[in-house]
Parts: structure tokens; sequence; C-alpha cells
């Protein structure tokens, strides 16, 4: 079985909000969210003006491409969750904040546990820093034998990186320009001088 790439609601509201879905599916394949994220995702469209337009680019993506995962409490879903965030389900759930990004590494937790190869997009420090302790983990596990898969970790600069010179990125200006217009809606982007985008490792 081939598992989707997970996203969390900041890489989304992002490229949905500059109609760049295309360039991040083109260049992730066909991707998966939780049902939390989908409805951090469409609030937030219904609030923030710079969003304003993500719920009609969501609509529009057919599910072939994005795909829903349900938050129902099976066992597996539940233990993961609960063992992240140091929390029982419930007390969780009842916490808004960072559930998203919480609920992404827990459904990827839940694929990997079962031995597969996954990857989470998450642009969100807390969030990333939850993947990467998970990581970790399913590495010792490996290495005393453990039947697990494992856990990649991308954001927003290393799907632009991976997208680089292709048909939705084809040089640098192109580069420049999506990545601008990126940082005005994620302060939490780097100048882009500080990323390798307009690298020559980048551009070879």
């Amino acid at each position: 079985m081939t598992v989707r790439p997970i996203i969390d609601a900041g890489p989304a509201l992002s490229f949905l909000a500059i109609n760049k879905e295309r360039l991040l599916l083109a260049t992730t394949g066909p991707i998966s969210t939780p049902e939390t994220v989908r409805d951090e995702v469409l609030s937030k469209s219904a609030k923030d003006r710079r969003f304003s337009q993500v719920e009609r680019v969501w609509n529009k993506i057919p599910s072939r491409l994005l795909d829903v995962l349900p938050d129902d409490p099976t066992p597996e879903l539940v233990a993961a969750l609960s063992r992240i965030s140091q929390q029982p389900w419930n007390q969780r759930l009842a916490t808004a904040k960072d559930l998203g990004e919480t609920m992404v590494v827990a459904h990827a937790v839940v694929h990997a546990e079962a031995g597969h190869q996954v990857t989470v997009i998450i642009d969100d420090q807390g969030g990333a820093a939850l993947a990467t302790t998970e990581i970790r983990r399913l590495d010792r596990l490996r290495q005393m034998g453990k039947p697990v898969g494992g856990i990649a970790l991308v954001n927003t600069v290393t799907i632009l990186e991976k997208a680089a010179g292709g048909i939705h990125l084809p040089d640098k200006g192109s580069m420049r320009e999506v990545y601008t217009k990126l940082r005005k809606n994620d302060d939490g982007l780097l100048p882009i001088d500080r990323t390798r985008l307009l690298s020559s490792t980048i551009w070879k």
C-alpha cells in the first residue's frame, strides 16, 4: 500500500492561497490530510482575508489528489495521539492549539508502525519537532529489529527545492516570484537569500 504524504494546514494554506496547488501536487503527488486539518484550513479561509480563496481552490481538488483522513478514535490513533501529546485523547482534542500538526504526526505514526514509509509536510516548528522525535523513535525501533516503517519530514522550502527547474518553476525568476508571494502569507518563511532556493546546488 502506498501511503500519501500527509499535509498540515500551514503549507496547504500557503500554496492554495496563491493558486499554486498544481505546483504542490506535481511535486508531492496525491496528498492526504486529517479531518482536523481540513477544518482548520476551511475555518482560516472563512476568517482571514489572506486566505479567502482557499476554500474555493480546496473544493476544486478531486479526492484522487486530496484525501481527507478520518480522525475516528481507532485504538492505534488514540494510542499515537495520547503518547505524542502526553494527554488523554479527549483532553487533547479539547485543546485546539497545535492540534492539526499533532494529528498529522499521529496519523503518520499509525502508518509507520504498520510498516509503511510516510511523508509529512509541516512548516510549524513545534510540529516539525514532534515529527523529528517520532522519526528518531522509529529509527530506534528498527535498530532493535522491530518491523516498523519510517517518517520523512518535508516543508514548503524543500517542496520548492524539488520543483526547481520543472514546469512550474522553470527559472530563478519564477522561484523568487512564487516565494515572495508565499512569504506574504507566512512570516515564518525565511528571506529567500537565507535559503538554498537560488543556489547553484539547486539550479544545476
